[in-house]
């Protein structure tokens, strides 16, 4: 069984691959992570299908031009984004709530009622319809991985969702707000996209956009290296984000963290003419990045070895210990440690229950199995949802202890 690998480089060495943002020439690759599944959110249906996954390799480079990461070795044409594909967050009511204010914002500044709204990347289409019904307006989504669902057939007057990428085949498509969430830094050229959108919107410069990415800073500041995955090809920092934009025609109204600062939140208009930031920011903060890689890049070994001795204190106290998050956090997690014995993964997501980790091949159970599974371990692979893990635990009666990774 092959096993995923992954180091830091000592010596940053220079890509001849040009930026994907501003184009420089000066990329500096500093990490690689080998034989890593390609999706973390595909439902495998078997265990050796799941073990037996296409694979490819991460190569992070760092532009000391605009601050964009993006990882070299990524291919495209590995990826497979269609109806079983599955990383919906909306089972959570921690992540409800953070949905539904951030809807409830965008509707209220924007005076998006009775409007038109599209959203590119829409999911199962949760978001869409949280805007959709707090502001009685009719919406479009975009996305490959629709599976249809009931409750959207009472809303086909309103709601549309279309099972495909957004391209300029859809530039007839208007609206008042334009939402993409978590796609983005699937996108290996972020500007192309962000150019057709551009296009597609033309002279009405009164379309609002409102993008979510993850947030860069957050994952290397805080060694959060479960986030780095192979379908994210991207990694943005407000620096890079806001260069992206102003690039391709846009204005930004607004850029915030967001999520416990995990995300990248920009709302933007489209201008008529690039507004850079200032040489002074830029400097700023691409040293500050840099200074957060090159901590990252020589503490990540001792950080996983750290978190490997607290694995085999568990194995060797024979306790047993189950993670709780099947999506991107925990298929990275499971597949660094898969020669220590942790059985099983817990998701609420339905369905994802009794599919497989890519990789390293763990069943996914609902939280009741573990009333007959009784752990003594839960690790729990995002700590913002901690509480509301811990009080779900405690109401099926289940005495254990948490880790946060």
């Amino acid at each position: 069984m092959s096993r995923t690998t992954a180091k830091h480089v000592n010596t940053l060495s220079v890509s001849e691959n040009p930026c994907p943002v501003c184009a420089s020439q000066h990329l500096k690759v500093f990490f690689e992570m080998l034989d890593v599944p390609v999706h973390c959110n595909l439902l495998w249906t078997s265990q050796d299908a799941a073990q037996h996954c296409p694979r490819g390799d991460i190569k992070l480079a760092f532009c000391p031009v605009c601050g964009f990461i993006t990882n070299l070795a990524f291919d495209s044409v590995r990826l497979e984004y269609a109806q079983r594909y599955e990383n919906s967050l909306f089972y959570s009511p921690r992540f409800q709530d953070y949905a539904r204010s951030q809807a409830a914002r965008l509707i209220k500044c924007y005076d998006l009622y009775n409007k038109d709204i599209i959203e590119i990347g829409c999911g199962q289409g949760d978001f869409l319809l949280l805007l959709c019904k707090l502001g009685n307006n009719r919406g479009v989504g975009f996305d490959p991985t629709y599976v249809k669902r009931e409750k959207h057939s009472n809303t086909k007057d309103r709601l549309k969702f279309i099972q495909d990428f957004y391209s300029d085949r859809y530039k007839n498509y208007k609206a008042d707000l334009i939402v993409c969430r978590h796609v983005l830094e699937h996108i290996q050229n972020p500007k192309g996209f962000l150019n057709t959108i551009r296009q597609a919107i033309g002279g009405h410069l009164d379309t609002y956009l409102f993008f979510e990415v993850p947030n860069a800073l957050h994952t290397f500041r805080r060694f959060f290296v479960w986030d780095i995955i192979y379908e994210h090809c991207s990694y943005f920092t407000p620096l890079s984000l806001s260069r992206t934009f102003s690039s391709c025609g846009f204005h930004i109204c607004k850029l915030t963290e967001e999520y416990d600062s995990q995300y990248l939140c920009v709302d933007a208009l489209p201008s008529k003419q690039s507004a850079p930031a200032s040489e002074h920011e830029q400097h700023y903060e691409i040293d500050r990045i840099a200074r957060d890689i090159e901590s990252f890049t020589s503490n990540y070994q001792n950080n996983v070895e750290k978190c490997r001795h607290k694995l085999e204190q568990i194995e060797d106290g024979r306790r047993r210990a189950v993670i709780w998050g099947a999506g991107s956090k925990g298929v990275t997690f499971l597949n660094t440690f898969k020669d220590l014995q942790i059985e099983y993964a817990v998701d609420i997501n339905p369905r994802k229950q009794s599919m497989y980790i890519p990789g390293a091949g763990q069943k996914i159970v609902p939280p009741g199995f573990l009333r007959d599974y009784q752990p003594d371990v839960i690790i729990v692979m995002n700590q913002i949802y901690l509480s509301e893990i811990k009080e779900l635990i405690k109401r099926l009666g289940i005495t254990t202890n948490f880790i946060s990774v």
